[in-house]
Order: structure tokens, then sequence, then C-alpha cells
């Protein structure tokens, strides 16, 4: 079961070691983005990062916030798309007119979490060369953990609501800090990644942990985002290479939920890196109860099925039936008619409570470095290369339930397309392959085609002010060098 094997891998045994640690991490964790005064690191600093122990339970509590809020950010992107809608007061995200007051506050809320587990990999950074009893080894190990986890956070905020303030490991007690520009958060979260390469070990020393190759799946994502078309293709491949990695097989939908995103798994060929959950109360996955229907048995707590799509969209009419991804989706009547989609990527039927599911989050893995790579080799080229194509190949042919390796009657032909359709093609693969994995939205926006397909699709003109999101007034209010001149456009 994967509750005794997450505990043999380490991580998150460390988080309930005894009470003493249990004091420490509730101060590490307490943390609100408006910078009050904060001064409880005094007390953590003289007692606390000395161990190797104690170092790792510090850095898990820089995983807890964003595990915490990682499933909402999904669902929220997620009805940012051509094929998604939210239900109810979530059908505010898939208007594309901005954020209604109470999508604000939930907003907030994301970013609090995301600057807590800032915070905390700060103070793993600023506090780990300082311990008394732990290793040069370790203490490189740690901080390039750490420095992996802020670039990720820093990544989440920067492509939602642009420029933000930059609070680093030096001066995250102050809480006065300039807007930062995005180019200047793109340049520090590279400078983090560029550090963390050098120092994390090939193979992750625990599930959840990072590797060195997850630090260049995500250095490989930002270039992509960048534009930096050559340094994208050049760490995609990177991972490619190390062969380390590969697509899990599957020939039916059964394989992709449960042998690819199932709740007892510990870890994947292709996983590179996920957010771990676990059945125990507070360290499960919420994102089933938000997306599931009581009436498929697909997960034992019902669901809220929040989030869903409809057999009428062009999206789902332009996707081959005989796709296995396509199948991920029960057409269900909920009230809003025949013709609705709901979710069933994944299960489980074994929680222990609606947040309680087993099912890990994918952040990064085999398949969309295979796909980045796909489209900035072209990109680079100027027109799809063997490589890439080959690349797209595999995730296209374990999609219809093909051997992976081999060639196929499916396959894509390169001298078939030019760039721009090869890259549309990516995009479509892409978008099939990463349903309800968050990713969507960003591809839409960094290749400027938001516009575009939403109208296409849904016949909706995206106002300005939903490209990005609104930074909450607890930052402008009390963060004295912010001010409402700088809040997003259109809040």
């Amino acid at each position: 079961m994967k509750n005794l094997e997450i505990t043999i891998y380490n991580f998150i045994k460390n988080l309930k070691i005894n009470t003493h640690f249990i004091g420490i991490l509730v101060t590490l964790i307490v943390f609100s983005s408006c910078s009050l005064d904060e001064n409880p690191q005094t007390v953590v600093e003289e007692n606390f990062y000395n161990t190797a122990e104690e170092l790792e339970i510090a850095m898990n509590a820089s995983y807890s916030p964003l595990r915490g809020s990682y499933a909402e950010q999904i669902a929220v992107l997620d009805a940012h798309t051509d094929w998604g809608y939210g239900r109810g007061s979530r059908a505010d995200y898939n208007d594309f007119q901005g954020f209604n007051s109470a999508n604000i506050n939930v907003a907030g809320l994301r970013w609090n979490a995301f600057y807590q587990s800032i915070r905390n990999a700060n103070l793993v950074i600023r506090n780990a060369p300082l311990g008394s009893d732990v290793t040069q080894e370790e203490i490189d190990l740690i901080v390039s953990e750490a420095k992996f986890l802020r670039a990720l956070n820093y990544f989440i905020l920067v492509r939602n609501w642009g420029g933000v303030p930059i609070r680093t490991d030096v001066n995250y007690e102050q809480p006065d800090l300039v807007k930062s520009t995005a180019e200047d958060v793109y340049d520090f979260i590279l400078q983090d990644l560029q550090e963390a390469e050098e120092m994390l070990p090939e193979i992750a020393r625990n599930a959840g942990r990072p590797s060195t190759y997850a630090v260049k799946s995500l250095m490989a994502d930002v270039f992509l985002t960048l534009g930096m078309y050559p340094e994208a293709a050049a760490k995609a491949k990177e991972v490619i290479d190390s062969n380390q990695f590969s697509l899990v097989p599957a020939t039916s939908i059964e394989d992709l939920q449960y042998d690819l995103f199932g709740p007892e798994i510990v870890s994947s060929t292709e996983e590179i890196f996920s957010l771990k959950y676990t059945r125990e109360l507070n360290q499960g996955n919420f994102l089933l109860f938000i997306l599931n229907h009581p009436s498929t048995n697909l997960f034992n707590f019902g669901g809220a099925y929040a989030h869903y799509s409809e057999s009428t969209n062009p999206f789902y009419i332009n996707w081959d039936d005989n796709d296995l991804r396509k199948a991920l989706w029960d057409q269900i009547d909920f009230g809003l008619g025949p013709n609705t989609l709901v979710s069933k990527k994944y299960v489980d039927q074994f929680a222990v409570n609606n947040s309680g599911a087993g099912n890990d989050l994918p952040v990064y893995r085999f398949a969309e470095v295979l796909l980045i790579y796909a489209e900035a080799s072209a990109r680079d080229a100027g027109a799809p290369t063997t490589e890439g194509m080959e690349a797209l190949n595999f995730v296209h042919r374990r999609a219809f339930g093909q051997d992976i390796y081999s060639s196929n009657a499916i396959d894509f032909i390169a001298a078939d397309y030019d760039l721009n359709s090869f890259v549309d093609l990516v995009l479509d693969e892409r978008a099939y392959e990463f349903v309800f994995e968050g990713k969507r939205w960003y591809d839409l926006k960094r290749t400027n085609k938001a516009a575009e397909t939403i109208l296409n699709v849904k016949g909706i003109t995206i106002a300005e002010r939903h490209y990005l999101w609104p930074i909450p007034n607890s930052e402008i209010d009390y963060n004295d060098s912010m001010s409402s001149g700088d809040q997003n456009p259109g809040y």
C-alpha cells in the first residue's frame, strides 16, 4: 500500500518526529504575505537547523503550503481554457472577464501559500550553512532543494500575477519590498535553478524530492516560456539523453488511471517531479473531490463536480475517438444538460476523507519534456526536426495504446508540416495530454493564441484584466513600498 511505501521513502514522516519539532514547524509555517513584523525566526535560528534531520523537517515546511494550494491552482487554470468550465462561483473563471470579489479573495489565499512556501525555503537557505552538526554535502543538498522549490513558486507567481516582490533569504524579514518586473523575477528564477542544477543528484534521494533532472525540466519550461528555444531544447534533451525516464505504457484508460495517475503509485518511470499525497488526514489530494461526480463511484467521497467540459465543445469534437485520453471523461447530466462531461482522470475509491485521496499531482513528467523538446527544437531549427517529431510520436503512440517506441501508421510525418502547423500540432498534443494538470492556459498565453482560441471555441473576447490575476489588497495595503499603482490592470 502507498501509505507504507511513502513512510519507507521518508517523505512525510519527518513532519511527525516529536512534539518539540512540531512546535518549531508550526513557527516555520506561520506567515502572511502582507508582511507583519514577524520575529519568531530568532528562536528558530538559535535552536534549529543544526542537524540533517532538522534541515529536512524545515525543508518539508516549504512543501506543505504548495501541496495545499496546487490542486486548487490546477482547477482554476484549467477553467481558463478552451475546453474547461467552472460551475457555480467557479464559472467566473471561464467567463474570461477577470475575477469577481469572491475569487479575488481565493486567489489571494493561493498567493499567500506560494509566498509561505518561499519564506520557508528562504529560512532553509539562510540557516542551513550555520548548522552545527551537518556536513557541507548535506548543506549543499538541502539548500539546492530549497532553491528549486523557491524557483518553482516564483514561476507560478510570475506567470499568473506578472511582476511581484522578490523575497529572498537576505530580505525576507523586510515587510516593504518593491514590485519587481517580470523580467527580474525570471532572472531570479534562472539564477536559483542554475545553482540547484549543479548540486542536486541525478537520482532523487527519495520520492517527492527533486533531482538535477527535475531542475533541468523546470529550466526547459522557463526557457520555453521566455522564447529561448535553443536553451529550452538543450535542457529537455539533457533529460531525454539521461535515459533515466520512460513513458508508462498504456493500452486502456485503466492503465492511465491506475499506472500513471493512480492513488497507490509511489513513483513511476515517467515521473520527474510530483507533489506527493497519501491517504492520511491532512496529507491527501483534494482535486479528486473538486472534479469527480458521485454517480461514477470512482471516488468514495462523491465529488463536487465543480469543473467540467462539454461534448459539444469543438475541442472535444475534434479529438480522435481512438485516443485513450478522450475516454477519461464521463458524459453525465447533473443539471446542465446531457452533453456535460466530468473528468475521471484521477480516481481513488479508498480515500480517507474528501481531501484524503492518495493520487500525486505531476508537476513535470517525461511526456512534457518530450513535448517541450519537440516544440523548442522545431522553433530553433525553423522546421520540425526528425528527433522532435519522434519525441512527439512517442507521446502520441502511447495515447492510442500502441507500442511507444515502434513506428506506427498513426505516426505524424515531418514532411507534412511546416513550423507553424507543427507547433499547432504539439500544442494540440499538450492540450490532450495535460488535461487537469494546469498547462493549457500557460500554453495559450505564451504563444499569444489565447484570444483567438477562446473566441473561436467559446465565442468570448478575453478582457485584458483576465491575463493577470489581482495582487492581493493585503500586499498593497501593508507593503509600504507598493501602492494601488502597482495593481495589475483592471483591478
